[in-house]
């Protein structure tokens, strides 16, 4: 738990690099295009609890996992985002099943250490393009919801991307009290 606390606080926090494609105003509302690369990440998934009521608990648990608790003991610093799959009804509300992530940091991409906790895998995810709407503030299932239907609403219905799913990504440890950053990414449709 100490590694964990030690690396938030003091780590440097290795952001996921992102190619630009471009950055649109719609009706008011400001989005980027964006390309990430393709990586391993730290996952963990959730069925049957709520966004509100499991998140902070799996995050605690990648960070505990990059903070050292891993095989080799190795605190890894810090990344961001961490990313929340979700994977929304018909009427918008999120279904109770989730996948929480974090990308490993470069130094460890090509052998990253084995997590002590049997319930985070190590996944390697495809490159990908999305549409990104940033806001601020502490974000919980509520605020992600009416970010993700801004999204939705500005990129209207010809736009080519995922509605079955959808990313929740925050960059923030949670202690951090403001100036809080937070994104919905939808993932664009592959041609």
């Amino acid at each position: 738990m100490f590694g964990m606390i030690k690396n938030s606080l003091f780590g440097s926090t290795e952001e996921t690099e992102y190619k630009l494609l471009s950055s649109e105003t719609k009706d008011g509302v400001s989005y980027e295009v964006r390309r990430y690369d393709a990586g391993r990440y730290a996952a963990i998934s959730s069925e049957g609890r709520s966004f509100d009521q499991v998140t902070a608990e799996l995050v605690r648990k990648l960070l505990m996992y990059i903070g050292g608790t891993n095989d080799q003991g190795e605190a890894m610093g810090t990344a961001a985002p961490i990313t929340i799959t979700v994977f929304p009804r018909d009427d918008g509300v999120m279904s109770r099943r989730l996948v929480v992530g974090i990308r490993i940091p470069m130094a460890y991409q090509r052998s990253p250490p084995a997590p002590s906790d049997s319930a985070i895998r190590i996944e390697e995810r495809p490159g990908m393009t999305v549409y990104a709407l940033q806001f601020g503030g502490f974000a919980g299932e509520t605020e992600y919801r009416a970010e993700a239907l801004r999204l939705t609403r500005t990129l209207g219905e010809t736009a080519p991307y995922q509605r079955k799913q959808y990313f929740c990504c925050s960059y923030d440890v949670p202690i951090k009290p403001y100036g809080r950053r937070n994104e919905v990414w939808f993932l664009q449709e592959e041609p």
